[in-house]
């Protein structure tokens, strides 16, 4: 039996109609053709505009995967997981920003968060996203090391202003900032902009967290890089460990344009990686902040086990399990019961921002194996546990 199967835990914050409504969306989500359709019929820029398709969403694919549409009701939301002790992330979910004006105002939302997550223990980190604070293409000229226009050079120093400011702020209160991974092409520079603040603000703890996409095939050794660097330097490392989030388009290009691909070839190549990152992070706990961010039940455990091997504490504030809120829950909220520190990502923002984040969890749940058979069946467990029990 799973250390995560017991679904009077899983479920502990949902009420029966939560349920049934989780339920028959998974089974919406299940199918890939109208999983096709929803994804082509929003991307309509029109659909979401509709009073009708708002309410629509609201109620369905957006209360299950999104905490609100503003930081005061995302709040709501982790205050009712902490009851649990299940923290939360705060994720602005926005995407596609193309104007200086744009990035300094989600900069501003950041500069923000970190306020609202000063002295509130259900949010332990703040997140964003590197193409929120400037443009993609950018980021790929100077991780290309490509000789930038004098505008160019105006916006890579606003960037850098606008990840140092925020790296400042969270240093100043002591609020963890965790920086997302996004496609390869832009990710050089975003890694040396993100080991840029390491080196400055990780000097007694891991603060500044950067992002590691499993599912590429250098990671592993990127990460022993890195490691090598903090060592002779004397700063400290944090990462969230993720498998990835951008697989199709990545093959798409990279055959596209003719280089190899950045992709494992397979997934059990994924999973041999992510498990070896779980052992090496554990080894050498004491360099190291983790966030495993994960729904895969066997490196869940694994990673329980190098704990206890490596004499980890389950509430060691450096190491932490991480799931999508919506999802896994019975990951979830099991690990907080065993004492482990666990925190959900809750994404926020209006409906139309949001949009693009909630495609990529349905087609996620539609194209990972099992995933939403595991959630129906342990949604389906659950109902019938509490029948028997009235």
């Amino acid at each position: 039996m799973s250390l995560f199967d017991n679904t009077q835990f899983a479920f502990e914050s949902k009420s029966d109609k939560d349920l049934k409504k989780a339920y028959y969306l998974y089974k919406l989500i299940g199918s890939p053709t109208l999983t096709s359709f929803g994804t082509s019929f929003f991307k309509l820029p029109f659909a979401v505009d509709l009073p009708f398709v708002k309410t629509a969403i609201r109620e369905t694919i957006y209360k299950q995967f999104v905490g609100g549409e503003t930081p005061e009701e995302s709040v709501l939301v982790a205050n009712k997981l902490f009851k649990y002790h299940v923290s939360s992330i705060l994720d602005y979910s926005i995407e596609g920003l193309t104007e200086e004006k744009q990035f300094d105002e989600v900069r501003n939302v950041i500069l923000h968060l970190v306020d609202v997550a000063k002295d509130n223990p259900s949010i332990p980190f703040v997140v964003f996203k590197p193409t929120a604070f400037g443009k993609i293409d950018l980021f790929e000229k100077v991780g290309k090391k490509q000789t930038l226009t004098p505008e160019e050079e105006k916006a890579w120093s606003n960037v850098r202003q606008r990840f140092e400011a925020v790296c400042q702020k969270g240093y100043d209160l002591d609020v963890n900032i965790m920086i997302d991974a996004e496609e390869t092409w832009m990710q050089d520079a975003a890694d040396d902009l993100t080991d840029e603040m390491m080196v400055k603000f990780n000097t007694k703890r891991a603060l500044i967290w950067n992002t590691l996409q499993i599912y590429r095939h250098d990671r592993l050794a990127y990460l022993k890089e890195m490691f090598a660097k903090a060592e002779r330097e004397n700063y400290y490392l944090g990462y969230k460990i993720v498998r990835g989030a951008y697989m199709e388009k990545e093959r798409a290009r990279a055959q596209a344009q003719g280089y190899p691909s950045p992709i494992q070839p397979n997934k059990e190549a994924s999973d041999r990686d992510y498990n070896a990152t779980l052992e090496f992070i554990t080894a050498n706990h004491n360099r190291f902040g983790l966030f495993a961010g994960t729904h895969n039940e066997e490196s869940s455990e694994l990673l329980i086990k190098l704990m206890n091997e490596h004499g980890i504490a389950k509430n060691n504030p450096n190491f932490w399990f991480g799931q999508l809120f919506g999802m896994s829950d019975n990951i979830s909220f099991n690990l907080a019961h065993l004492g482990y520190n666990i925190a959900k990502y809750l994404p926020y923002g209006p409906i139309k921002e949001v949009m693009p984040y909630l495609m990529r969890r349905a087609q996620e749940n539609t194209s990972v194996a099992g995933q939403t058979g595991r959630e129906l069946s342990l949604i389906e467990k659950e109902l019938e546990r509490r029948k028997k029990s009235k």
